[in-house]
């Protein structure tokens, strides 16, 4: 975690803080998390957050919420417990931990129901792919490969009931996972979070961070049986998704490498996702 050279003063006055708080940036993606300091008091802070954090907090998932106020200019400012503790790294992605982490968030009817009162979006199989195939470059669209993927995606749109669909997180990056001093995970950044079927967080994290020969191991281990053929079969047709969107993503940023690493890992992917043979190919309605 990194920290800007700013004018701190200023920074203290935008959030509205007592004197003697220093408020600085962290380094992120969204540009709107700060660290609080006073003496030896730190909290983190954030701009305009998900209302759904405070239902996260009551869960246990992400980090304590210390306070919620408005501020003049419109803006909602939150306060958080800073943690002392780290990120996980890339391999302690596929522990039981975070499969435990995981099923709790996909099995609270609480945070479903707090998402949906807050406006959560709905993502189905076929809005994801809509997106997929979205991110793809006109030479990407031309790629042998990327052709009989998007083909076999098309087809094998997994057969999903709305009713089932659960909070998900959507950006299972290791950086998102905080492990606190005294061996508390906590999953943060929640600004994507949607209401689908939580294959696609399994997708996901199976795509970037588990081994392909152990993908049964760990779905077994989630589910506490061997999953059946549409759960299977969902999970296999998002993580081939997810190969396919970080594909593009490693494209356009000209990290060729990690590009080519997904392009061989989605060859060997895909043939299992079309062994699947869901037999389910009308497209969810969306």
């Amino acid at each position: 975690m990194w920290l800007f050279d700013v004018d701190k003063e200023r920074c203290r006055m935008d959030f509205e803080l007592d004197d003697g708080w220093q408020v600085l940036p962290i380094e992120g993606d969204t540009g709107t998390a700060y660290m609080g300091v006073k003496q030896d008091q730190r909290i983190f802070l954030k701009r305009n957050p998900s209302p759904f954090l405070a239902a996260l907090s009551i869960e246990g998932i992400t980090p304590r919420l210390i306070w919620t106020r408005r501020t003049t200019s419109g803006d909602t400012l939150i306060a958080q417990k800073w943690l002392n503790g780290r990120c996980l790294t890339k391999e302690e992605m596929k522990t039981s931990r975070v499969r435990r982490l995981l099923y709790r968030v996909h099995h609270s009817d609480i945070l479903r129901s707090m998402l949906r009162q807050v406006g959560g979006q709905v993502l189905t199989p076929s809005a994801f792919l809509r997106r997929v195939l979205a991110q793809l470059t006109v030479d990407l669209q031309e790629h042998p490969l990327i052709q009989q993927t998007v083909t076999l995606l098309q087809t094998e749109i997994p057969r999903t009931v709305k009713q089932d669909y659960r909070v998900c997180h959507t950006d299972l990056n290791h950086r998102n996972l905080l492990l606190s001093a005294v061996g508390q995970l906590y999953l943060v950044d929640w600004d994507h979070a949607i209401i689908a079927d939580p294959a696609i967080d399994l997708g996901m994290l199976l795509a970037d961070y588990v081994p392909l020969g152990q993908w049964d191991d760990w779905l077994t281990k989630y589910y506490g049986h061997f999953p059946d053929r549409v759960c299977r079969q969902a999970v296999f047709w998002y993580a081939t998704g997810t190969l396919v969107q970080r594909i593009a993503t490693s494209h356009h940023a000209g990290r060729y490498h990690e590009m080519n690493q997904a392009l061989l890992l989605l060859k060997r992917v895909a043939p299992l996702l079309a062994e699947q043979g869901s037999g389910y190919h009308t497209p969810d309605v969306s």
